[in-house]
């Protein structure tokens, strides 16, 4: 797969620009539907209107009508996330930074970018409207359209670097631009998820206790108060309250202010990747080691399954209030 790469010029972020080029002919090149697709390793459901779609390993796309149904998809890497932001327009995220689009509700997709030079994946994506998106991922990696995904820029956050960070790039960019490009591109944490909250405010999470507002659509963000440095998975806002959940099963709720966070006891110590919310009042939480937690708005849990032997990544409700969970064996219903 060949791309343009043009060079671009920006004061504190952007190193690449990647334009689409057509790509009519890749569901032929990779016709890749098979029949345990749905069985295999599903990393995220999201919905797409009315029905859910689901992505996983091996470029799998599957969309749930009467059942799971897998569509071609023009790559072959793993899927780690997909967004929609209403029923015909979604992206999916991966391996080799790749970006799939589809305008049709996830029946077709299209390839808006990958690259198996920049050697990470992307872990989320978020569109605000039709035009303006970020794709983030590993070692800081962020990119940015503000045309639907015809082009994608790279930006640089600085301001999520640490102090000794900062002051050690400043000097080695003067001295030694090959040397500070390459030490630039693992200095940053593991960006995980990112949120809108219902205000307009962007939370990102990630690697380190990394915690994170903007107020500006992602173009600068500030570290909230945040003391804790283990990786955070994911994150939710229910009602006046955010949340924030990861590693080892720590979970931290704080007000619209993000000042202060508080951690919340579990009754396991598994690390939390996925989150919904069950009702106006509580959250499904998921994650490894098969665990199924509702966290009530009192911070009061329990647990509601454990499905030993394998590992829980996302979970969502389908338009028949089937809740659907994804992980390490592909797609199955949490039981009451």
């Amino acid at each position: 797969m060949s791309f343009r790469i043009l060079q671009c010029v920006a004061a504190i972020s952007v190193g690449c620009l990647f334009s689409s080029p057509s790509f009519s002919a890749q569901s032929e090149r990779f016709p890749q539907i098979q029949p345990l697709a749905a069985s295999s390793l599903v990393l995220d459901i999201a919905h797409a209107g009315k029905q859910l779609v689901a992505v996983g390993e091996r470029g799998h796309v599957l969309v749930l009508n009467d059942k799971w149904q897998q569509v071609p998809t023009p790559t072959s890497v793993q899927l780690t996330k997909v967004f929609f932001l209403n029923e015909k327009l979604g992206w999916a995220v991966g391996h080799d930074a790749t970006i799939l689009h589809t305008q049709d509700g996830g029946q077709t997709w299209s390839l808006q970018m990958q690259s198996t030079e920049i050697e990470k994946p992307f872990l989320d994506v978020l569109f605000l409207n039709e035009q303006e998106g970020m794709a983030i991922g590993a070692y800081g990696l962020f990119y940015r359209t503000r045309d639907g995904g015809a082009n994608w820029t790279e930006e640089f956050h600085e301001e999520l670097l640490a102090e000794e960070d900062v002051s050690y790039l400043a000097e080695l960019k003067n001295s030694d631009q090959a040397a500070y490009l390459t030490e630039r591109a693992s200095l940053l944490p593991h960006f995980n998820r990112m949120i809108a909250l219902k205000d307009g405010r962007l939370l990102l999470v990630g690697e380190l206790g990394l915690v994170a507002m903007s107020a500006d659509k992602g173009q600068n963000f500030t570290r909230t108060g945040f003391d804790y440095d283990g990786s955070m998975f994911n994150a939710i806002q229910l009602q006046d309250a955010v949340y924030v959940m990861g590693l080892r099963g720590h979970v931290f709720k704080a007000d619209l202010s993000l000042a202060q966070w508080d951690e919340i006891d579990m009754p396991v110590k598994s690390s939390i990747n996925g989150v919904m919310a069950a009702s106006e009042t509580s959250l499904y939480l998921v994650g490894n080691a098969g665990i199924v937690i509702q966290l009530n708005q009192d911070d009061s849990s329990s647990i509601v399954t454990r499905r030993q032997g394998e590992n829980l990544v996302s979970i969502a409700k389908d338009n028949q209030g089937n809740v659907w969970l994804s992980g390490s064996q592909g797609l199955l219903t949490l039981k009451p």
